[in-house]
């Protein structure tokens, strides 16, 4: 008999969706597979914004630990929580068909808000991100931003107890989730940008295990690949990291995808954008080059202030 497909995945109710999604997709195909799952460093620190414990790996080192070793044979993550380089001996084998990549405003029953624009004066969001942050002190700097962490049932029932008026999560998450109807609204790209690989689900495997690449490749959506490519490309050339405050965004119109991105200051004073057209046949060039754009209209300012304030924790210039 053969033995079921071991996937790994974090314990979270959103995790546990995402495996569950894949596993569904390998069953159609014939594959048998069963769940380990993990908890990891970034699940068990939560008094603690996630900029101050550092972004490599927060969500994803014990799975690619274990994959290395074989103990499961393939590991499913939130895209963009992934770092932009694939660890020696990992890559990844499969992105499946994209959920609504957009951030979305929650409000605590009696604040009475259906936008951004309508948040009372001064009224509490709560958010883990350095990119919505920087984004909301941009457009609404009289608001109050408070550090919201936890998985998704935590963030809301904080919200709910009155921690904070409104919150910002990703709307992928709250769809899978069955919480859609918890979403006032959805903030639309150019205006606002997500993360990069935003609502996009990751099957990475060990890349000399042909076999099991052969397998999980079928699941692998080429429209999605082609986006999350550009986005990410975007990123590692910006050298950034999910917890600098860098965003990104693909949109479709007539003449093809095009890739919005975005560099912002902290307190979300300055902050620098651009867009291009995604070249279908190499899409990270499309990123590269998009990247350069920023670089040079003042998103290098931003980095390097970035860099040596310590405020965050990304990689040094090369």
């Amino acid at each position: 008999m053969t033995q079921p497909l071991r996937i790994g995945t974090r314990s979270s109710a959103l995790a546990l969706f995402q495996a569950r999604l894949v596993a569904s997709r390998l069953d159609a195909l014939g594959v048998p597979s069963e769940l380990v799952t993990y908890t990891t460093i970034g699940d068990r620190i939560l008094d603690q914004p996630l900029s101050a414990i550092g972004e490599k790996g927060l969500f994803t080192a014990e799975l690619e630990a274990d994959l290395h070793t074989g103990r499961i044979d393939c590991a499913v993550h939130s895209l963009k929580d992934l770092p932009t380089a694939d660890p020696p001996g990992l890559l990844l084998a499969a992105l499946l068909e994209r959920e609504d990549p957009r951030d979305a405003l929650v409000v605590r029953e009696g604040v009475g808000a259906t936008s951004l624009a309508t948040l009372p004066e001064g009224a509490r969001i709560g958010t883990s991100s350095l990119r919505r942050r920087a984004q909301l002190r941009a457009l609404r700097p009289d608001l109050s931003v408070h550090d919201l962490r936890g998985n998704v049932g935590t963030r809301l029932r904080k919200l709910d107890d009155g921690d904070v008026d409104a919150a910002l999560l990703a709307s992928a998450g709250l769809k899978r989730l069955d919480l859609a109807h918890r979403i006032v609204a959805c903030l639309d790209a150019p205006t606002w940008l997500a993360a990069p690989g935003q609502g996009v689900i990751a099957v990475q495997a060990r890349a000399a295990d042909a076999a099991m690449l052969t397998t999980l490749q079928r699941l692998d959506h080429a429209p999605t690949r082609l986006a999350a490519t550009a986005e990410r490309a975007l990123l590692a050339t910006l050298e950034g990291g999910c917890q600098v405050p860098i965003g990104a965004a693909t949109t479709y119109n007539d003449m093809g995808a095009v890739l919005h991105g975005l560099v912002a200051s902290l307190d979300g004073r300055t902050v620098v954008r651009g867009a291009c057209a995604i070249d279908m046949h190499d899409p990270a060039s499309s990123g590269q080059a998009l990247a350069a754009q920023l670089h040079g209209n003042g998103g290098e300012a931003i980095l390097h202030a970035l860099r040596e304030s310590g405020a965050v924790r990304m990689p040094e210039a090369r």
